[in-house]
């Protein structure tokens, strides 16, 4: 999945969740959080794999090994500060993208690239990039088109939810 699609990913599972088990949208804090926590595997790997610190792009943010006590660490100090919904935001952004890059490569059969789940247990192969999911009418649709479809869902709920920051955003822009 490309980069910044996790962050719309990070968001829509957010939404979901403030509307599932708070029964309101998202508020903003929370929200930035999230999508905070969506980001960070890339923010950690794709730096370290360009400066030749890890062999590829998907490792150490987005194995298990990593994750599970990163998530759990921000939660007990999410707690311990009185932030438990920030905790919360946190793994939820944080284990979207992790399980956002698992379908790609089932789908394409590549079960290979899924050795980034237990890195440095398991070996993690060069990514291949874009998959490829058939052709209709002609074109070829690959792993784009359904990201570009989460996009542009993802868009629809940040609206349908009164767009989440954008009114904090807009006073700090006008503050400069």
């Amino acid at each position: 999945m490309q980069p910044v699609v996790h962050l719309f990913v990070g968001y829509l599972c957010w939404s979901a969740y403030a509307r599932f088990y708070r029964g309101e949208p998202p508020a903003p804090a929370p929200a930035a959080v999230a999508v905070f926590g969506a980001a960070l595997p890339d923010l950690i790997d794709k730096p370290l794999a360009a400066w030749g610190v890890v062999p590829v792009g998907r490792t150490i943010g987005h194995s298990l090994l990593f994750a599970v006590p990163l998530v759990v660490a921000v939660w007990l100090l999410a707690i311990r500060f009185d932030g438990r919904i920030l905790g919360v935001a946190f793994a939820v952004g944080y284990l979207s993208h992790i399980a956002a890059d698992v379908p790609w490569h089932v789908i394409a059969g590549d079960f290979d690239e899924l050795g980034f789940l237990l890195w440095p247990i398991t070996e993690m192969p060069p990514y291949t990039g874009v998959k490829p999911l058939g052709t209709v009418a002609g074109v070829d649709v690959t792993t784009l088109w359904l990201e570009a479809a989460i996009v542009l869902v993802a868009v629809g709920v940040w609206l349908s939810d009164g767009t989440p920051g954008l009114r904090g955003a807009r006073r700090r822009l006008g503050e400069w």
